[in-house]
């Protein structure tokens, strides 16, 4: 920064000098009068045509050569005026050149550092097994919500039970109990033990998740993935323009702005969802798959820049 500032200086004060020795040439001013002229060509005189010892007598009645001096001075006034404003003009274009905006450019501080350097990978990767969970969360919130259908389908196989019986398993010990046994009564209860086993089991299963909560946690992790995934995708640019003054385009950045977009894409599905679109649920569910595989795939292109990045920062 010092020697940027000093190049700057060095620079003003060598072009100011330049324009100060700068000199406008010497006019030969000629006036004349109604009785006769006086001629004074200082050019002539600076040159040796007319010197101190050749000096030449004029009749001047009307006083007309001390107008002379008056306006030779006034010349060598304007001359010095001159002067100055290209000194100035010339100082005001360096410091407003880009040369002297860049001189004072910003520090960073930590943030150019390789701790803020490692803060986009580290969000990164963290993504990967935060995005991971919520997909798990999110098929866990879906199986919970299909269940009902599915225990539904299964208790319309169910044998019509008689006798008041609470379930197939009383149904079938009632049957074979009874005086007069009903052959295809007990043989179609007998058959639905095993349909009888399947709702019990399915029944559980909705009973734990619902005790999971997952439809909660499923959209907490969400929001907290669209919050964090696209503030670290956009302080990753930002840190990397601040060390190397320029960004590098290629698949790492290109990923990850399409990652983004899948992000957007799937947030916006959730109202639809919620009032039943099995659409919009389609394309929020493929959009965040597509994230994620994205997103694992990032890897392998962010491994190569995190090594470059250790290599060349230093704590903090």
């Amino acid at each position: 920064m010092m020697f940027r500032s000093s190049s700057v200086v060095a620079a003003t004060l060598l072009l100011a000098s330049g324009a100060t020795g700068f000199t406008l040439p010497t006019t030969a001013t000629i006036r004349s009068s109604g009785s006769g002229s006086v001629g004074r060509l200082a050019a002539f005189e600076n040159n040796g045509f007319i010197g101190d010892d050749n000096e030449v007598s004029s009749f001047d009645p009307l006083n007309l050569s001390s107008s002379y001096v008056e306006e030779s001075s006034l010349i060598t006034s304007n001359n010095n005026n001159a002067r100055i404003a290209s000194s100035i003009l010339t100082i005001s274009s360096i410091l407003t050149s880009p040369l002297a905006a860049q001189a004072a450019g910003p520090d960073w501080g930590i943030f150019e550092g390789r701790t803020g350097s490692l803060l986009h990978p580290i969000a990164m990767f963290s993504m990967v097994a935060l995005s991971a969970s919520t997909a798990l969360l999110g098929f866990q919130w879906r199986r919970q919500r299909t269940l009902g259908d599915e225990i539904g389908a299964l208790k319309k196989q169910l044998p019509i039970l008689k006798d008041g019986a609470g379930s197939v398993k009383e149904a079938l010990d009632m049957a074979t109990s009874a005086e007069v046994v009903d052959a295809s009564y007990v043989n179609a209860l007998k058959g639905a033990l095993e349909t009888e086993r399947q709702i019990a089991e399915l029944t559980n299963e909705r009973k734990e998740l619902a005790g999971a909560n997952p439809r909660e946690k499923h959209f907490n992790q969400g929001s907290l993935i669209l919050f964090l995934g696209i503030a670290f995708a956009i302080e990753g640019p930002l840190n990397t323009y601040a060390r190397a003054g320029k960004l590098f385009p290629g698949p790492h950045l290109y990923a990850g702005a399409g990652l983004v977009v899948l992000w957007a894409l799937a947030a916006s599905m959730v109202p639809s969802m919620q009032k039943g679109n099995d659409t919009a649920r389609a394309v929020h569910i493929g959009a965040n798959l597509a994230g994620l595989g994205l997103l694992a795939w990032q890897v392998t292109t962010g491994v190569p820049i995190l090594l470059k990045v250790v290599e060349l920062t230093k704590w903090p």
